[in-house]
């Protein structure tokens, strides 16, 4: 029977540095994680990379920071190259990346739908591909996206629909890894009170999001916190693996499919 549990495993985190990747990382080197990569995009990250690389090491892990830019194939295989070369192949592979445009169809510029596309869609399927020569047999992918994808609402054409290509990146990589024991999961938080949520969105907006879930009044905000779905991510990576090729939206009853 293979081995799924965290402790002794190697991590890759891509966005590792703060918000619910920092959280990831630490939480997973809390579980015994051997040793954890946290990826950065830019040195307007570095300090806050350098700070989670800290609290890993400090929690009994091992750690590294790398940068870089994985809207390119080059930059998402020297990302795993390094993650190699410093701690062996890694067996957990996590894609936090992501950014947001809320914006009206027909005021998206070429400019901003190609941005959009590189960040959301062409890097994760970067990193996706990658992960598939790179991961130890038995090892997990998740890949965040949102909970957006199961919603029926304006604005956000650019930012759901290139997510949206992830999920049946997902489906095929579990299908094509799953000879390997790999399991390959899509988790799409709803609203997070992070900074990743406000310079989006109006204060009307916010407001809304605030109630919109079903369980928004048992929340101290009403919006998901990045501790709601930590122990989610934790339970894909290790005793959850036989979940794969799935899209779990953990969002307090915010949208579903």
């Amino acid at each position: 029977m293979a081995d799924h549990s965290i402790k002794g495993k190697t991590v890759l985190i891509a966005g590792g540095a703060k918000n619910l990747g920092g959280l990831i990382a630490r939480d997973l080197a809390q579980q015994g994680a051997k040793a954890v990569v946290v990826h950065y995009n830019s040195s307007a990250s570095k300090a806050a990379a350098e700070e989670t690389v800290a609290a890993v090491k400090a929690l009994g892990a091992d750690a590294a920071a790398f940068q870089g830019d994985l809207t390119t194939g080059g930059a998402v295989a020297c990302l795993f190259a390094e993650t190699i070369a410093k701690f062996g192949r890694p067996d957990i592979a996590i894609n936090t990346v992501g950014k947001v445009l809320k914006k009206p169809i027909v005021e998206i510029t070429e400019a901003e739908y190609d941005e959009m596309a590189a960040v959301n869609s062409k890097s994760a399927f970067l990193f996706i591909q990658e992960a598939g020569k790179a991961l130890n047999d038995n090892g997990k992918l998740v890949t965040l996206v949102t909970s957006l994808l199961g919603a029926f609402t304006p604005f956000y054409a650019a930012y759901a629909g290139s997510k949206a290509p992830v999920e049946h990146y997902t489906r095929a990589a579990a299908k094509e890894f799953g000879a390997r024991g790999i399991s390959v999961t899509a988790v799409g938080p709803g609203p997070m009170d992070t900074p990743f949520f406000y310079p989006a969105e109006g204060p009307e907006a916010v407001a809304y999001h605030k109630t919109a879930a079903a369980l928004s009044p048992s929340s101290p905000t009403g919006l998901t916190h990045i501790e709601d779905v930590v122990p989610f991510i934790r339970h894909l990576v290790s005793d959850g693996w036989w979940i794969t090729g799935q899209t779990l939206l953990i969002n307090g009853g915010y949208t579903t499919k």
